[in-house]
């Protein structure tokens, strides 16, 4: 196979002024359609015909006026990570929007992107863990319908756990998919097989710039999927990164939570540490600092082409990963560091750009409404997120893992009801194998509820020991029968 040295420019650094916003501006959320009634529409993107009406040499002339589309998913990023990024969050929270409760719908990697593609559930997609990428339906991505409608295509970094590497990732024009390794990985750059020199995330970084630049000579709107493998372990910085000292940390009340005697056997058995957390915290963050470089060189370019107001960014992390909560170092758990994660939106242009702060609960479903929802389109396969453009303020979220295989031990199979003020959780006798396919009684094992307003550690499980009154008491029948429900929705 070819073997690339490819070097990293270094790009400009500008400081941002913060907004004064760091609470709502008071102006209800604008959608699409109310962005195009307004005066600042393109013309042309008023008349542009759904999805089903776009097809041929006519998608190109009808994508125009439509939004450029740059979607960054990070690895294994979990929430109060902001430290290692002043640049992104200095473009995407202050002159955009910072998501408080921003969460994913399975903290695994292939589910959750799954989900990014489709809008849609896990339980839905088919995607239940790492190994069965081969369940999701292409036809129903966000990419495929962007690709349709007439917008160039480009994916630079990782894909899906499991997807063969010399197979070409369905409806992307333009790709670099990536091997997932911090150093001198191996490739596949549109249909070739390589090993490529450097450091990944640069090279994402100069692929996306390349695509980038293309729109000065191509006048389709474009995605760009850009996926660097920070924070993942092993958390290898850059070089220059190796030893930039982190912020001193000195936990929180779950971490490690020593009396885990109403926790279910698997966080009863974790031996993680705060010294442990305390590691893998400041390991990702040094990851995180080449993250934030290339989102601000995104940045600069887009200004330098004249497209950052009509550019549609978000930014989130696929899944959340516990710094020694409950004696906890990983994700795939239903505590909050596992699902919770990063989450911002910028799009001056439709009237996403002044620095506010959604309380809304969001997740990585509602991120393809939310495409397509700016870009025009309808799609034909039913989603189960909604747009963050419109007004839906759901009232809680689901949130849902799956074992894979039958060995003793491990986190079993659950779902859970997550609010603002409460979550409740159930564990499950229910096991995957690699094409997703789910086995088992479906006999609850196990149940978690908690108070989040007074115990948003998790520390306390008020259904350790409850007795039939305390759970009538806590609504727990109502909570049960809509997670239920939710389940096969």
């Amino acid at each position: 196979m070819d073997i690339v040295s490819e070097s990293s420019a270094n790009s400009a650094h500008t400081t941002h002024s913060r907004n004064s916003a760091n609470g709502e501006n008071g102006r209800p959320p604008v959608s699409r359609r109310g962005f195009l009634g307004g005066a600042a529409a393109v013309a042309a993107a008023t008349a542009v015909p759904v999805l089903g009406q776009v097809a041929g040499a006519g998608a190109a002339v009808a994508a125009a006026g439509r939004p450029n589309i740059l979607l960054i998913v990070t690895d294994d990023q979990p929430k109060h990570t902001e430290w290692a990024l002043p640049k992104t969050v200095a473009w995407l929270a202050d002159q955009g929007v910072k998501f408080t409760h921003g969460h994913v719908t399975t903290p695994l990697c292939a589910p959750s992107r799954s989900s990014v593609f489709s809008g849609r559930h896990a339980h839905n997609h088919g995607v239940r863990n790492n190994r069965s990428a081969d369940a999701l339906d292409q036809s129903t991505t966000v990419q495929k319908y962007l690709e349709q409608a007439g917008y160039r295509t480009g994916l630079f970094g990782k894909y899906l756990n499991s997807w063969a590497l010399a197979d070409a990732p369905p409806h992307f024009e333009e790709f670099a998919l990536l091997q997932p390794a911090y150093v001198d990985a191996q490739w596949n750059v549109n249909g070739t097989v390589q090993t490529i020199n450097g450091y990944t995330t640069h090279i994402v970084k100069n692929r996306t710039l390349n695509f980038l630049d293309k729109a000065a000579t191509d006048p389709r709107p474009w995605f760009a999927y850009v996926t660097p493998y920070a924070s993942h372990g092993p958390r290898t910085p850059e070089a220059k990164y190796a030893d930039t000292p982190v912020p001193d940390w000195s936990g929180r009340p779950s971490v490690p939570e020593n009396d885990r005697s109403d926790k279910p056997a698997y966080i009863k058995n974790a031996t993680g540490t705060l010294a442990d957390g305390r590691t893998v915290r400041a390991e990702q963050l040094r990851t995180l600092l080449s993250v934030d470089d290339a989102v601000q060189a995104f940045r600069d370019k887009l200004q330098a082409l004249g497209q950052l107001d009509n550019t549609l960014v978000i930014y989130i992390g696929d899944n959340g990963f516990s710094w020694g909560d409950h004696g906890w170092t990983a994700k795939s758990v239903p505590y909050r560091p596992a699902h919770e994660v990063p989450f911002y939106l910028s799009w001056p242009a439709g009237g996403r750009g002044a620095g506010t702060v959604d309380q809304r609960i969001v997740a990585n479903i509602d991120i393809a409404p939310t495409i397509l929802d700016a870009a025009g389109i309808t799609p034909a396969a039913p989603q189960d997120g909604r747009s963050l453009l419109s007004s839906f303020n759901r009232d809680h979220l689901l949130v849902e893992w799956w074992k894979q295989g039958t060995a003793t031990g491990g986190v079993p199979t659950w779902s859970s009801y997550v609010a603002k003020d409460k979550q409740y959780t159930e564990y499950y006798d229910l096991t995957t194998d690699a094409n997703g396919t789910v086995s088992g009684t479906g006999q609850v094992k196990f149940r978690e509820y908690y108070d989040l307003v007074n115990d948003p550690y998790q520390l306390t499980n008020k259904l350790h020991q409850a007795t039939g009154a305390d759970e009538q008491a806590l609504g727990i029948p109502a909570l049960a029968a809509r997670l239920a429900a939710d389940r096969v929705a």
